[in-house]
């Protein structure tokens, strides 16, 4: 496994992105990681999983798994998307999905991670087509 080290702090592995967030007094820090769709059996436009792991703060030693990278439906324009981690459940057969991680007054935060977590896999992408 490549590593990049960062001083004093866990080194990061390819596809992770070091990020800090602070709030309040308290600063936590996490890592973004992308795994690629290796598995052939995925569905059409499915591109990376990602997760978000915990270095400093309350939170430290866990990870939040559960996101996922799309193409854009058509695959065209270059869009990509990003799916939170969710509960799918039925209600009188019909299938319905509960967010697992939610905002607690606007969507601000949300449109935050995001956008983070498509600049981690646009920087994957950049470092794999560098690798090759």
């Amino acid at each position: 496994m490549v590593t990049a080290s960062s001083g004093d702090r866990p080194p990061l592995a390819i596809g992770a992105r070091r990020l800090p967030a602070v709030q309040g007094d308290v600063e936590d820090a996490m890592e973004i990681t992308i795994i690629p769709n290796g598995n052939t059996n995925a569905p059409a436009g499915k591109l990376a999983d990602a997760e978000l792991h915990f270095t400093d703060g309350a939170l430290e030693g866990l990870k939040l798994i559960g996101f996922a990278i799309w193409e854009s439906r058509g695959g065209s324009g270059g869009r990509l998307n990003v799916t939170f981690p969710a509960r799918q459940y039925s209600v009188n057969g019909e299938r319905r999905s509960f967010a697992l991680l939610r905002t607690v007054t606007d969507n601000a935060p949300q449109d935050r991670l995001r956008q983070l977590i498509l600049q981690a896999y646009a920087d994957y992408q950049q470092r794999m087509a560098l690798a090759s």
